[in-house]
């Protein structure tokens, strides 16, 4: 029984490595990727300038989380989309472009929710 705990706990801890790693091979490699997360230290520097309430807090760690999760579904899926397919092909040039017009949707809503929760802040500075 013993053995069973140790050895979840090593394939806990081998899952959290291969995760880490894909996070270290998107954030070194991927300049979008890298961009959305420049812009969201900044807005998160914001946020702590202009004191957000915890609602608001929620909202914005809540888009970038979902900005930079895009970013990292679609470049996964253009790498496999690259490695299966390597020459052009128009249907795999279709399931790339919907994977980047997620990260669209997601960086509009987030830009959207920015808008609702910084220019009220931002107007009564003036």
């Amino acid at each position: 029984m013993r053995s069973d705990s140790n050895d979840k706990r090593k394939k806990r801890g081998i899952g959290l490595k291969f995760a880490w790693n894909g996070f270290w091979e998107v954030l070194k490699h991927e300049r979008n990727f890298q961009i959305h997360l420049i812009v969201g230290i900044i807005i998160i520097c914001a946020g702590f300038f202009l004191q957000l309430t915890a609602g608001e807090w929620v909202m914005i760690v809540l888009v970038i989380g979902f900005v930079l999760t895009a970013e990292m579904i679609n470049t996964t899926i253009e790498k496999l989309i690259n490695y299966l397919k390597p020459e052009i092909h128009p249907e795999a040039k279709t399931i790339k472009d919907i994977a980047a017009a997620t990260v669209l949707i997601a960086a509009v809503i987030a830009v959207i929710i920015g808008f609702i929760v910084f220019l009220p802040k931002l107007y009564s500075l003036l």
